[in-house]
């Protein structure tokens, strides 16, 4: 070989390892996470033939089947709540029951995969002027919760915030409220840098002054809006009624304002012509760099 071609041979071996060693550079820096809301449907005798018995397997292949990294349930009874951590074995749960700040009541817990992140702390707040014990807010017919976690990444070290809560389905003044209430609190959360994500059922859809307090604010935007890829047959609310369709949507998922949202999905599966819940969860596939 000629010393200029061996010379041009190098040029383009190195080149090559060049490209490689920036994209290598560009993974290792580049997180990515899919995120979920679920109302599952607290479990109601009344429901047949969508009984909580009939549902919850499907509900555990859907999430798994999905790929969910951090999911927020609403709804959720203890034995709910139970059920799921048991089938999900790569999942661990954080959260409370809204009626005695332990197992009474419906939960919004927090399910994560435990071998992928690490809870560094957690707490559960009530949406009420008195945020530290079981209490209805405002104008609220039931006590309402938001739990939240601080994660961190395992293998990266990234750190994150996730905010899981349900709001009033009666209460006007309650829903107004209580997204002041959130935005207060991730606004303390935000002061780090680290990024926020809020997941939920809002009982608002996109159009309610309750939803545009969070859609407008500097620290959230609604991932529905941001994706690059957006997968939304229906609006998220279904009561087991699959002739019925409807473009609004009362569960979201906001995340901070500099994530990119790859991909957002209303996941309208079925089993038998029958649903997995009253509600379609929602996803979405969120990446930033760091």
């Amino acid at each position: 070989m000629s010393k200029n071609r061996f010379k041009t041979y190098l040029v383009a071996v190195f080149a090559l390892l060049g490209t490689f060693i920036l994209s290598m550079k560009a993974q290792a820096q580049s997180e990515q996470l899919t995120v979920a809301t679920f109302n599952i449907r607290y479990d109601n005798p009344g429901d047949a033939p969508n009984n909580w018995g009939h549902r919850k397997e499907v509900v555990v292949d859907l999430i798994q089947f999905h790929g969910f990294d951090i999911f927020g349930i609403q709804e959720g009874l203890k034995h709910q709540v139970e059920y799921l951590d048991e089938h999900l074995s790569s999942f661990a749960y954080v959260g409370v029951g809204r009626d005695d700040g332990e197992e009474k009541g419906e939960y919004s817990a927090i399910f994560y995969n435990k071998e992928k992140f690490e809870v560094l702390e957690s707490n559960t707040f009530w949406l009420s002027t008195d945020t530290t014990k079981p209490n209805k807010g405002w104008d609220a017919a039931l006590p309402r919760i938001c739990t939240w976690a601080k994660m961190e990444d395992k293998a990266s070290g990234q750190q994150f915030y996730f905010f899981n809560t349900h709001f009033d389905h009666v209460g006007t003044e309650a829903r107004q409220e209580s997204g002041k209430l959130i935005l207060s609190k991730i606004k303390e959360a935000d002061q780090a840098g680290i990024p926020v994500m809020l997941t939920g059922d809002f009982n608002v859809d996109q159009e309610n002054p309750a939803y545009l307090l969070l859609e407008n604010s500097e620290e959230l935007k609604d991932c529905y809006k941001a994706a690059d890829i957006r997968y939304a047959n229906n609006g998220t609310f279904n009561s087991f009624n699959n002739t019925k369709s409807t473009d609004k949507r009362i569960d979201h998922v906001f995340v901070s304002e500099f994530l990119h949202v790859k991909k957002y999905g209303i996941l309208t599966d079925t089993y038998h012509n029958l649903y997995p819940s009253d509600h379609f969860p929602v996803m979405a596939v969120i990446e930033w760099d760091f």
